[in-house]
């Protein structure tokens, strides 16, 4: 199969900024116990449904000191995603952008460093690792198009319904994912997200007394920035073609090329001391898509 200039076009219209796919862990270890007593052992009810029941008892050996543990925890989380774009598939950190992300992961690091030292039974973890975005990186052009397509659907649905809620959501998102394209494409996606936005806004603006009529430019705006962020849709032989092909082969388009993994985490803190009668607890782990909490 011959690759068409056509394609070769698209992948290019949607080059991707270099940068790097950060992931980040944070959990608390330590502080809590977790104590168990069974009220029913295992069994097969009438129904033939198998039952059993116990209760749980939560212990937090110094509610104050766990409280700080959560408060400092979320404060470390948002130094280093401040600085990424956050996608279904973790977060993203333009190269431009890589200074100010070690300089926050050292920051971070220094506030669990200063709990840590401090602490009698809890302990944070931060682990964060990065790996290198190519800038022709073909696997990623596709999964940051097809997220960016499925916002921009999100926001024709969401003004079709009067759903202001749902296209101001996706239009953020979008608009942080859209920091990883090249100058062309965030151009067409900020055009898209803003017309959006106006057109929510007229929405909010009329009330539940009036009917809005959603201005057809707008869709034509968000349904033409939709189809520019179509999947390339490659398959193996797309890639470039072969030495027997009888038509002149056009340009192989880049592979996808395999992540430079690093950890972006050096100079771990020390654990905090654990007292002889407090047995550390499960970690608390939070990924990059999970919201603070306990």
């Amino acid at each position: 199969m011959t690759t068409t200039t056509a394609t070769t076009e698209a992948m290019e219209a949607r080059t991707l900024r270099p940068g790097l796919l950060v992931s980040l862990r944070t959990s608390i270890a330590g502080g809590v116990k977790y104590q168990r007593v069974d009220l029913e052992n295992q069994c097969i009810d009438e129904d033939g449904q198998e039952r059993s029941r116990w209760e749980t008892t939560r212990i937090v050996v110094d509610p104050d000191e766990h409280a700080n543990a959560v408060k400092v925890r979320g404060k470390v989380r948002a130094l280093v995603t401040g600085v990424c774009a956050q996608s279904d598939f973790g977060l993203l950190c333009p190269n431009s952008r890589q200074g100010d992300l070690r300089a926050r992961i050292q920051e971070a690091r220094a506030l669990a460093t200063q709990f840590n030292n401090q602490a009698a039974t809890t302990r944070i973890n931060v682990r964060v690792v990065a790996g290198t975005i190519a800038q022709d990186d073909v696997e990623a052009v596709r999964a940051i198009s097809g997220e960016l397509r499925d916002l921009m659907a999100t926001m024709e649905t969401g003004l079709a319904n009067m759903d202001v809620k749902a296209v101001r959501e996706a239009a953020k998102k979008a608009k942080s994912v859209g920091q990883m394209l090249s100058a062309d494409a965030k151009l067409r996606l900020d055009e898209a997200i803003n017309a959006a936005r106006a057109a929510a806004t007229k929405v909010v603006k009329a009330g539940e007394q009036a009917a809005v009529e959603i201005d057809q430019d707008t869709l034509a705006t968000l349904k033409a920035a939709r189809t520019s962020f179509l999947d390339l849709d490659l398959d193996d032989t797309d890639l470039g073609a072969g030495a027997g092909d009888t038509e002149t082969a056009a340009p192989a388009a880049p592979q996808a090329r395999a992540m430079d993994l690093y950890s972006m985490w050096e100079d771990e803190p020390e654990p905090a001391p654990q007292t002889p009668d407090t047995p550390a607890a499960p970690e608390l782990e939070m990924d990059d898509d999970q919201p603070e909490g306990q």
